[in-house]
Formats: C-alpha cells, sequence, structure tokens
C-alpha cells in the first residue's frame, strides 16, 4: 500500500489509511493514529491528513467534534519522521533539497491549520510521547486531555531546528511565553501535571483513560448550537497566520546549515530504543 492510499467510502464517513483511521458516529469523527513505532509524520502520514482535511470539509456541519488519539501503546506521536526526512537529505542536495522541505512544510501547514480552523470541536487524547511534530498536532486541537503519564516536548533544537509544523506560535496563542522559551530552548519535556497547571491540557485523567474521557467531552460539545460554537472558536482561538509563514522561512534557514544534518545523521545512527526521548 503507498502512501496515503487506503479505503474511504464515498461520503467520508469511514477511512482507514495506512497511517490514521477515522469513524463518524453521532456527530463525533473518531480518528486514531495507528503508524508504527510511534506515529511519526512522514509522507504517507501527511498525505492521510490531507485526506482528513478534505473529509472535514466534506461532511461539513455533521461533525460537532473531533477526537485525536492514538492505536500505538508509546504514546500519541513522537514527531517527525526523521528517518525519513534524513533519506531524503541524502538523495537530493542543494536548492532540489531545500524546495523539498519547504514544500512539505507548506503541505502541513495547509493541513494543520484547516483542523485548527476546522468549525467542529476538536479533541486530543494524548498518552504517553508526545513531542515534536505530535505536540504540533496536539496543540492544532481545542482541547488537550491528557493521561497521567503523558509528556510534552519540543527536541528540536539538538538537531540545530525550530519545530516546523507550526507549534511555537500555537503555543505562544496559548500560554505565557516563559513556558514557550523553556521548552524551546531546553528540549526538556513536561508532564501532564505541568502542563495542566500551565494551562496547556484542560485534562489530567488516569493511566488509558484519556480517548473515553474525550469521547464524553466530545458528547457534551455536541449538545450546543454548532453555528455559536463555530463563532465561539472563532473569537477565542485566531490563528496566527503571519507568524506561521515566518517559521517556515525560518526552518527553512536553519535546515540548510551543516549542524542539521549531523544531527539528523546522529538520531538515526543511534542504537536506542528511543532515541527521541531527551
Amino acid at each position: 500500500m503507498g502512501p496515503g492510499s487506503g479505503s474511504i467510502c464515498t461520503t467520508m464517513r469511514t477511512y482507514k489509511g495506512e497511517t490514521l483511521s477515522w469513524n463518524l458516529t453521532e456527530g463525533i469523527l473518531d480518528v486514531s493514529l495507528h503508524r508504527r513505532p510511534c506515529n511519526e509524520i512522514g509522507s504517507a502520514t501527511l498525505a492521510d491528513l490531507e485526506r482528513l482535511v478534505e473529509a472535514l470539509a466534506s461532511l461539513g456541519d455533521e461533525i460537532a467534534a473531533v477526537v485525536f488519539s492514538s492505536a500505538i501503546e508509546a504514546g500519541f506521536c513522537a514527531g517527525a519522521d526523521l528517518r525519513e526526512l534524513y533519506r531524503g537529505m541524502q538523495q537530493v542536495k542543494g536548492a532540489e533539497r531545500l524546495a523539498g522541505v519547504r514544500d512539505f512544510l507548506e503541505r502541513i501547514h495547509r493541513a494543520l491549520n484547516a483542523i485548527d480552523a476546522a468549525p467542529a470541536i476538536t479533541i486530543a487524547a494524548v498518552h504517553g510521547v508526545c513531542f515534536g511534530g505530535g505536540f504540533e498536532l496536539a496543540l492544532v486541537s481545542d482541547l488537550i486531555v491528557a493521561d497521567r503519564r503523558a509528556r510534552f516536548c519540543f527536541p528540536e533544537l539538538r538537531l540545530g531546528l525550530v519545530p516546523g509544523f507550526g507549534g511555537i506560535p500555537r503555543l505562544k496563542r496559548d500560554l505565557g511565553n516563559a513556558l514557550v522559551r523553556d521548552l524551546l530552548f531546553t528540549g526538556r519535556s513536561i508532564n501532564a501535571a505541568k502542563a495542566l497547571e500551565a494551562g496547556l491540557v484542560s485534562q489530567v485523567v488516569g493511566e488509558g483513560q484519556a480517548p473515553r474521557v474525550a469521547r464524553l467531552t466530545a458528547q457534551q460539545v455536541r449538545k450546543f448550537d454548532r453555528g455559536t460554537a463555530r463563532a465561539a472558536k472563532q473569537f477565542v482561538k485566531p490563528i496566527p497566520y503571519a507568524e506561521l509563514r515566518q517559521e517556515i522561512d525560518l526552518f527553512c534557514e536553519l535546515f540548510q546549515r551543516p549542524a542539521v544534518e549531523e544531527g539528523l545523521r546522529k538520531f538515526v545512527e543511534s542504537t536506542d530504543a528511543l532515541p527521541y526521548l531527551p
């Protein structure tokens, strides 16, 4: 099965792709991430996310809420597929390499911006690892429900990069700059309790309970008028489009530095079982 291929019904209410699946029941779209080892976001996931954006547009007011969760035990998402990125760097050089990276970033920004702006209320049910691009996917959601063992982290600086999927502008939108700078500059992770204290997550629940509680929250959301919910969302959750565009430019500028290729090489050659952990 090739990247982005999958079975989808003509109404787009159900879908089973290579990296994620979804099903619409009673106004709630349940989206399950299921790419091993830990839902790394590469070209296949991007294609599936683009299909999800098409479904959100097609189904419109049929969807009151969207719940994102992971079927992978290790966590919600470990971030971008760095191995795929490194392989691409070895295959092409110079301007062609940079053009490919910019194209990927622009595509994933379009997809995540569309999810961010979707009229439905979006909820991320997070457990375990929620790092880098996975953290950025969670930040697109309106609400984050975290189980007590969830951890959030931006490890990109160790690769000579900044988050590239919109993470910093969205984190600045939602949190105080002190925590934003700490996460970015140190690469340290924070646990669910700290994330709740900072206002990053709306609820912390018992281990394994995040998907269930997120769906209960979606059922509560479903009770209210969707037009009113849409207007309220647009009011309280502006999308920082200008900063998002600046982020792409900064990422591409940094990506050309030799330190990035060296950092990716060390990651790919690591023998650690979980090299993405800080």
